[in-house]
């Protein structure tokens, strides 16, 4: 009788074991997979999008709530007058800390970069990226709000809608899936013929 309760008891600490073994494989196939996105989007994306950035960031936000207050804090806490030259390089050395997997320095210099150049023409691409590095991280609040800053901040910028496909993403992540289907959905209906708009009609159907 004792020897069948080990035998069961060691039967049943196996299966928690496989448990166990097949949620860390999960959880590495996760890692991977943000890995290899990241490094599709690194190729694909170094350069700002486009120089609508600097109009977005003068007269932007007007349409997104609260995002006004956040640009007037933004640039009062601008250190330095713009240098396109300057802030480029800056720029690049923060994509530089990505593309070395560099991802903790990564954050805090594209953090650093928005508080020093809230305004910059790059200014919405480090927004995203500042998403996509804290995604590859695991730190999915920060990339929450980093994704919908871009929106918020630099509403007429061309990585919004990748960037509000991506924050579709972090809140299915975080067990969000309320507010995934309205994202997903806005992203169809305001950005047509977009690659996130494609994904996210694909992503959609699933749903």
């Amino acid at each position: 009788m004792q020897l069948q309760q080990m035998q069961e008891e060691i039967s049943r600490l196996r299966g928690i074991v496989e448990v166990q073994q097949n949620d860390i494989q999960q959880m590495k196939q996760e890692a991977l997979d943000r890995y290899k996105d990241l490094d599709s989007r690194i190729g694909a994306g170094g350069a700002p999008a486009a120089p609508a950035a600097t109009n977005s960031a003068s007269d932007g936000g007007a349409s997104a709530g609260g995002a006004p207050a956040a640009s007037a804090a933004a640039s009062q806490s601008s250190t330095e007058p713009g240098d396109p030259a300057k802030e480029k390089l800056y720029y690049d050395a923060a994509f530089d800390l990505i593309k070395a997997k560099d991802f903790d320095k990564a954050s805090q210099a594209f953090s650093a970069f928005l508080r020093k150049y809230p305004n910059s023409q790059y200014a919405g691409n480090a927004q995203y990226w500042l998403g996509e590095v804290n995604l590859a991280k695991g730190d999915l609040q920060g990339a929450g709000q980093a994704f919908a800053k871009v929106s918020q901040l630099y509403p007429k910028h061309a990585k919004v809608p990748d960037s509000l496909y991506k924050l579709a993403d972090v809140e299915r992540r975080l067990g969000h899936t309320d507010k995934v289907k309205g994202i997903l959905q806005q992203v169809v209906a305001q950005y047509p013929g977009t690659s996130a708009a494609q994904l996210a009609q694909r992503d959609l159907q699933r749903l």
